[in-house]
Formats: C-alpha cells, structure tokens, sequence
C-alpha cells in the first residue's frame, strides 16, 4: 500500500508502507541474563586491571629528577633583585647543584617549569595576532585588536610579536655541567632546535618575507615586547634560521598550557659526546642560570626537569590510576550483582507473584 493521496487528516501523513519505513527489518535484541552480563562485567575488569598494571609498570620505567631553583642555591640574591621591577633589564645569574644516583639512561630531555602561573585564562590566551604570528605584513604593522594593551609601544610602534602571551615569554637560560669524580668538569650540551612540533615550525608561525630584504629590515618599524631584552630577530644569535616568528622557545611558550603547573621543553641531551653516549652519567651537576623571569607577583615556583621518556611519554600516572580504579569499581559492581543474582534470582524467586 503507497501513500494515501487526496485525503486529509492523518492518513495523508502515513509513511510508506514498506519494511524499512514500518520498522519490519529484522533485528537482533540481546537477551541479558545473568550468565551473560556477569562475565562480560569480570571480563572488562580483568582488561582494565591488566592495561592499568602495564601503563604503571611503564611509567615506572622512566627516571625523572626535579630541581625547584627558585630560592635555591645562590639563586636567593637573584629572587629578591627580581622583586624590584625597576631592575628588571639587569642581568643576574646564579648556580644550584644538584646530583644523580643512577645512569639517566637513553635520551634525556630537559624541561623548565612554573607553578601557579595560570596560561588558560581566556583573555591571556586571545591575547595574541594569528595573523602577524603567520608572517603577514599587514598584520606585522596592524596588529589585532586583541593584543590590546600589548599591541603598540609608548612610541605608537607596533609590537612584534604583540599580545599578553608573547609579553610573558619564559626567558631563564641554562647551562647545565657535569662534575666527574676525576679530571675537569664537561659542559652537557643539549640540542635546542628541531624540539617544537612539526605543525608550529612549518605552519602556523612563519616570518615575514620580502625579496632581498634581511630579517632585521622586514621587522623595522616595529617594536619588540614591553619586557623582552631584545628584538624577535635576535632572539637567537648563534643560528640565524632560529630567530623572528619561528624561534623553538617562542613557539613552545605560546602553546598554552592547560594546568597552573606546567613544564616546557628547553632542551635534549646531545648524545654524541663522552661521557653522555648511554645518557647522564650518575654523579654530581650544577646548572648555571640566567635568572630572569619573576615569580613573586603570582606567587609562583620556577624548576628545571631532567626526565626520561617510554613509549608512553613522560611520569604521568593518570591514566594508569584510572584504568585501576576502573577497574575496581566495575569489580565492586560485578561482585554486588553476583550476590544478589545467587540470593535472589537464581532460583527464580524474584520471578514468584
């Protein structure tokens, strides 16, 4: 029978009368007893047990140490320098020291963190041009309005890069060296480039290009962040294709981070050298700083981490835990059905009137 034609009311309205649109397909509807669902629910505890055991076994595996250098060693001078913001231009380094007890075996990536330091917020994190940080001249001398107030200096120059983000950039340096029981101390070196995601370098941060012209003469006109030492092109000095829009330290700082205590990559130890071809050796490291990122006005902590990484990535244990806690309450649940599946209706007596 078609649809009804000529007529009104409901029956003009009536679907086709047809398998699919009468819902006559043929379907399958599962029937759920207790000797199906009780094993499926011991099956998925024993799967998310087993994964949880694995990921923290490999977690485990990974050798992380941690130095909190706000306060520490001779860095204390540094921190209360820091606290007057009319001496923020004014260099000040310091060292900590540090040692490990074991090899830090493989690759060893080395990581600065901040605490209590909040990059979500949603006016930081649009505190920024797109636009100029994908090389667009237009942008680069109209910078957007987002920006405001880190758009144009008190000269009425446009900022490059502009905004809160790229105002606040992490700007600590670090010398990390390994003391040897015999002989001199050896300078660790790390590679600092080629650490940034594919993505960021090639794509959504490139410079300025105009034929013929250095990097220095594209960016003039402009004025570099309010609390920056120098200009995005000098960022880098040691290597010319690392500086502008497109240096690794900038673009890893203006990912924003989700969390109030987060860490960065600043480096990976260079394994081509002795006594660092296994990783770092166990022994006693000071670490040379530059110190010049301010802390007291959020009341926030600085550190350095030396990590190694599995498969997995670094010591997180938040998805183990909760494939453990998985699976222990689908156990809970499971255990819960079977006693009352055994006091109350194996014997069908729930199914008495």
């Amino acid at each position: 029978m078609g649809r009804v034609k000529g007529k009104i009311g409901p029956l003009a309205r009536r679907p086709d009368n047809s398998a699919f649109k009468q819902q006559r397909l043929p379907a399958w509807s599962p029937m759920l007893t207790a000797n199906t669902v009780l094993p499926f629910f011991y099956f998925m505890a024993s799967i998310c047990v087993l994964l949880g055991v694995w990921l923290l076994l490999t977690v485990q595996s990974t050798q992380e140490i941690k130095v909190d250098y706000t306060e520490a060693g001779t860095c204390d001078l540094c921190f209360e320098k820091r606290k007057n913001a009319s001496k923020a231009g004014e260099s000040c380094r310091c060292t900590v020291v540090f040692t490990t007890e074991k090899l830090l075996k493989g690759d060893v990536f080395f990581y600065y963190g901040l605490k209590n330091f909040h990059q979500n917020l949603r006016r930081y994190m649009n505190s920024r041009d797109d636009g100029q940080l994908v090389g667009r001249r237009k942008n680069l001398q109209n910078p957007s309005s987002y920006c405001e107030p880190f758009a144009k200096d008190q000269n009425g120059l446009p900022v490059a890069p502009c905004g809160a983000i790229a105002n606040s950039i992490f700007n600590d340096s670090f010398t990390l060296t390994y003391h040897r029981s015999s002989g001199n101390p050896v300078r660790v070196s790390m590679l600092r480039q080629g650490i940034t995601w594919y993505t960021d370098k090639n794509i959504k941060y490139r410079n300025p290009t105009v034929a013929n012209l250095t990097l220095a003469e594209v960016f003039e006109g402009t004025a570099k962040p309010k609390y920056w030492q120098k200009p995005v092109y000098e960022l880098d000095p040691h290597e010319p294709k690392n500086n502008g829009f497109i240096n690794d330290d900038l673009i890893i700082w203006m990912r924003g981070a989700a969390f109030p205590n987060f860490k960065k990559l600043y480096g990976v130890l260079y394994r081509g050298n002795e006594p660092f071809t296994n990783g770092l050796p166990a022994g006693n490291y000071s670490i040379e700083i530059s110190y010049n990122f301010p802390v007291q006005y959020f009341r926030g902590r600085k550190e350095v981490v030396l990590t190694t990484l599995t498969w997995f990535g670094g010591q997180n244990y938040f998805l183990p835990i909760a494939y453990l806690v998985t699976s222990g309450l689908i156990l809970l649940l499971a255990i819960i059905l079977t006693v009352v599946w055994w006091k109350f209706g194996k014997n069908g007596k729930n199914m008495e009137e």
